[in-house]
């Protein structure tokens, strides 16, 4: 307990304030882009905050709702027909998940390559620069929290931002300025850290002037006050009573239907793969490099999402624009993402008056930050620098991300990334050196039958008279298809004058011919 309430509580404390400031607008756009009541983003980010929290073995992570399950949502519920029909699939979808975590699926996340994650990262922080700037300029006609690249309203990510330049509103842009200024500030440690302006992260702060400034507009120049779809908006909940007569409850009348189970089986799976990929990329960005039990996330996100769909909430995964703003406000363990479920719980029903006075145009510099943070010059130079095979399946990725969505993106980052991922194994299994007309063969690691096409391309180079040396000594694994071939070339040796060496290889008597 010493670790969760002793010198770490402070930090927890103020990251799940910057946290809270990131997932309440992100929830219930994601709610209202689902085609969901409001409401429904907000339950789902209470109970990802503080149930998910709670059983998940991640020390930073933070769940709730996810854009990338958006347009599933959105599909689900118009082919289900009501959206109490579609909270029983999310119920079972969290069973599913918990069979899932029991049978070890979760196992699968080890595998995602590194590129990929990385180019997802990056995406996601681009995503957030170029999502942001219509809010930035007091133009709100897409939902924040929307990532993908076509948009409901019918525009793009790029036509949007002409929309906004071209209809922007005065008053938003020195708020956002301001509140840049703010956090760029607090990014100095003798200001973020100091005895007093310290004591609140610089993302609240930025809030808070936001808001006054925008107040201070009613007074002195009422033309430029943000109001309406410009400020948050999350429904009036004076008590606890009220909030239960917002929960919906699901109906189970087509759970023997085929239709019913294809969605929940489709949103348990794409809600674990992004789970998965959403931990891989939390624990990479993680200080301390601590590594999270894939297995008990799912079960844990599979208890949140079984909750969620019992009283009215949206499917939750692992979310990683509210992880990493997480990590970057100095979280050290999952207090900060449980305490950020209780702020979203009580400050909503505590002050929703004060809530919905906040600017989005000043929670768009939070995130503008958060996604510096992810894509920043520095890190496309990192990944040049590893080489070609790191480099194009990380661009491939984060431009597939940029111009379709999470999802398909990843899909498109994958095969690049598996693909390099095999090329890589192919070169260092096999290779073939050459100096004087001497030849050194060596067999590196596990030869699978994927390598005979360049094995056979590089004995066939082999000159009539040469030496060559056949190393097999490190080879765990020698494919059959391959012992087919290097014997083919041993016994071809004398008609070709070929002088050759067997080192460590098992699978012929002959030593030296």
């Amino acid at each position: 307990m010493d670790r969760y309430f002793g010198a770490n509580l402070k930090s927890d404390l103020k990251a799940s304030l910057v946290v809270f400031l990131v997932a309440l607008p992100l929830c219930l756009g994601i709610a209202i882009a689902s085609g969901a009541p409001s409401i429904s983003g907000l339950i789902a980010g209470i109970i990802g905050g503080i149930v998910v929290g709670m059983i998940s073995g991640s020390q930073i992570s933070v769940s709730g709702p996810a854009a990338g399950l958006t347009v599933i949502v959105l599909d689900s519920i118009t082919s289900l027909g009501s959206f109490e029909l579609f909270l029983g699939t999310v119920l079972i979808a969290g069973l599913l998940q918990i069979l899932l975590g029991i049978a070890r699926a979760g196992e699968l996340g080890y595998f995602f390559p590194h590129s990929v994650i990385k180019g997802m990262l990056t995406a996601i922080g681009l995503i957030l620069i170029l999502k942001q700037i219509p809010h930035a300029l007091g133009y709100d006609k897409d939902t924040m929290g929307d990532e993908s690249f076509l948009q409901a309203d019918q525009h793009n990510t790029i036509t949007e931002i002409g929309y906004a330049i071209q209809y922007h509103s005065p008053g938003a842009l020195p708020i956002v300025f301001t509140a840049l200024l703010v956090l760029i500030l607090f990014e100095n440690p003798r200001i973020g850290n100091h005895s007093f302006f310290g004591l609140i992260p610089g993302a609240l702060w930025a809030v808070l002037i936001g808001l006054g400034i925008n107040e201070a507009y009613g007074v002195w120049k009422p033309e430029w006050k943000l109001g309406g779809e410009q400020l948050v908006t999350i429904p009036q909940v004076n008590s606890l009573n009220e909030l239960s007569g917002l929960l919906t409850f699901p109906d189970f009348s087509l759970i023997t239907s085929s239709q019913f189970w294809i969605v929940s089986i489709t949103i348990a799976v794409v809600g674990s793969i992004e789970t998965l990929l959403s931990i891989d990329a939390a624990d990479k960005m993680d200080p301390q490099k601590r590594i999270t039990p894939t297995n008990r996330e799912l079960i844990a996100q599979g208890a949140g999402n079984s909750l969620s769909g019992l009283i009215g909430g949206l499917p939750i995964t692992a979310v990683i624009v509210r992880s990493s703003a997480n990590i970057s406000s100095g979280a050290k363990t999952k207090l900060s993402a449980i305490f950020h479920g209780f702020l979203l719980l009580i400050l909503v029903l505590s002050i929703p008056g004060i809530l919905n006075k906040i600017p989005l145009s000043c929670l768009a510099a939070v995130l503008f930050v958060v996604g510096y943070k992810l894509a920043k010059p520095s890190i496309f130079i990192g990944v040049y620098e590893k080489g070609w095979n790191q480099f194009i399946p990380f661009m491939v990725t984060l431009l597939a991300i940029l111009f379709t969505d999470l999802l398909i993106g990843i899909g498109i980052g994958m095969v690049f990334g598996l693909f390099f991922v095999v090329k890589s194994n192919f070169q260092r299994a096999l290779t073939i050196t050459e100096l004087n007309g001497n030849y050194l063969l060596k067999l590196q690691k596990d030869v699978s039958f994927l390598n005979k096409p360049f094995l056979l391309k590089k004995l066939a180079e082999i000159p009539e008279g040469a030496k060559v040396i056949l190393n097999a000594h490190k080879a765990r694994f020698i494919d059959s298809d391959i012992r087919e071939v290097l014997d083919d070339f041993i016994q071809s040796c004398p008609s070709k004058n070929i002088e050759i060496t067997i080192e460590g290889y098992p699978y012929h008597l002959t030593k030296r011919l």
